[in-house]
């Protein structure tokens, strides 16, 4: 059985990827359609700019996010002068590195979902009169369903086990932005703390698995809903 103090790092880390996931999927599926149904110039880049997070080191996302939005950065500094917000070493600054990392693999899974979607539909849709919000809430959403919601699902279980960026941007507060990867990394830097480090590690485990898990009945689950 965990002591409080440790099933505070575990709470924490369920709270950071809720919220890591609840404010970036919105904003995964908006930039999933405009790169799946919007041809532009420099569409190519935007999409490398996207997923450039999963090919950077975390510890480099971190230290980027401590640039833009430091106390000192250009979008830091506006929002603790203006509405005396400050992301840097706090809980919502883990929130902020876990959701960066996190969002290329959401546009990713709704991308993937919206190519499956029969265009069909939307083209009937369409000579019926609906317009292309109607079109995105009746028709391709509910369809793209199945990725939307294992895309989620797979951020965050990701969230739980996210390490450089946080402790770059956030630190490793107790209580604040001490999250799983942190406690287990700060069990470790103790002499004797590696059975703490493992019950830890064990509870991290059990969660991401359980996340895979319901990634794929859910898939399974709203395809079968959906007649695929």
């Amino acid at each position: 059985m965990l002591p409080p103090e440790e099933w505070e790092a575990v709470w924490l880390t369920l709270a950071v990827a809720a919220r890591a996931v609840g404010f970036g999927l919105p904003l995964a599926v908006l930039m999933a359609w405009v790169l799946t149904r919007c041809r532009f110039p420099g569409r190519s880049v935007l999409n490398a700019l996207v997923h450039l997070p999963m090919v950077l080191p975390p510890v480099v996302t971190g230290w980027l996010l401590l640039i833009v939005f430091g106390v000192r950065g250009p979008a830091g500094a506006l929002l603790y002068d203006w509405f005396g917000i400050r992301l840097v070493f706090t809980t919502a600054g883990a929130s902020l590195a876990c959701a960066v990392m996190v969002f290329p693999i959401m546009v990713r899974s709704v991308r993937l979902s919206l190519d499956a979607v029969d265009g069909g539909l939307e083209q009937a849709a369409r000579t019926l009169g609906a317009g292309w919000f109607d079109r995105l809430i009746n028709i391709t959403l509910p369809l793209a369903s199945p990725g939307i919601l294992v895309g989620a699902i797979v951020a965050y279980a990701t969230c739980l086990g996210e390490f450089g960026a946080v402790i770059t941007f956030a630190a490793s507060i107790p209580g604040q932005t001490q999250t799983l990867p942190l406690a287990i990394y700060a069990a470790l830097q103790v002499p004797g703390g590696e059975a703490k480090a493992a019950q830890l590690s064990m509870v991290s485990l059990t969660l991401a698995l359980l996340g895979l898990l319901l990634s794929e009945w859910f898939g399974k689950r709203l395809n079968t809903m959906l007649g695929r």
